[in-house]
């Protein structure tokens, strides 16, 4: 599960950082760039989503090992 949860932290960076070259920072919202900036919103929830998992999968495994 360790490897992925990985992976996918790694695919949700790579499209934050795909999607930043995509915006236009003289017009951040028109065009294309809005979309970008919901991509990078949407793959920053994805991160932080996963992390959260991994966090209460550790907690999880702690306390199965006390009991």
């Amino acid at each position: 599960m360790k490897i992925f949860t990985n992976i996918l932290v790694f695919l949700a960076i790579a499209l934050i950082i795909f999607n930043v070259t995509l915006l236009d920072f003289s017009h951040p919202f028109q065009g294309n760039s809005l979309y970008a900036i919901i991509g990078v919103a949407a793959s920053l929830c994805a991160v932080l989503i996963l992390l959260i998992f991994r966090m209460s999968k550790k907690i999880e495994e702690k306390m199965n090992g006390k009991f």
